[in-house]
């Protein structure tokens, strides 16, 4: 299984904006974690088209989750980011080639169509089962307590001193 790089960059954003008491702009999400704003541009409006964020227009405006982080789980996010397909798709190799089975042979899925699906089904199981919360809460255990109360006072601080506001590139 191999997940696009803005699944990865989604799913911090989202851990941020757990912290965050107002809307926070995408160039600051970009300066924070140092990519490109255009690339997280994307991922944002991904995560704002299923659903999960919404941007807040004005002055003030940027990004916010669209409902309590214990509601959105890492699966949501992976969906919006890469789509609800499963990682494999059978394509019935075993009805081709000089000893292809014939169709009314295969009238169940094949051996390896269905581990590929148990797994696809685990995974998607594994994933439902966290939320951005408890990846939130993670970041607590992992880093300590001050962690989010840091990321939340910098999220409000006027962009730095050495930086234009924009994000970079």
């Amino acid at each position: 299984m191999k997940l696009s790089g803005g699944v990865e960059w989604a799913l911090h954003c989202c851990v941020v904006l757990t912290a965050a008491t107002e809307p926070v702009p995408a160039a600051r999400l970009a300066e924070l974690h140092d990519v490109s704003g255009s690339y997280l541009a994307k991922q944002l409006q991904a995560l704002s088209r299923a659903g999960l964020v919404r941007s807040v227009q004005g002055k003030a405006g940027g990004y916010v989750l669209t409902r309590s982080a214990d509601q959105i789980t890492v699966l949501d996010v992976v969906t919006a980011i890469d789509g609800p397909q499963p990682a494999f798709v059978c394509t019935e190799i075993r009805r081709r080639g000089p000893l292809a089975a014939p169709a009314e042979a295969c009238t169940q899925p094949c051996a390896i169509s269905r581990a590929m699906s148990a797994a696809d089904t685990a995974w998607r199981a594994a994933l439902q089962a966290i939320s951005v919360a408890d990846l939130a809460a993670s970041v607590t255990d992992d880093y300590g307590p001050g962690t989010m109360a840091s990321i939340r006072t910098w999220l409000s601080a006027p962009a730095s001193a050495t930086s234009d506001g924009a994000p970079p590139s």
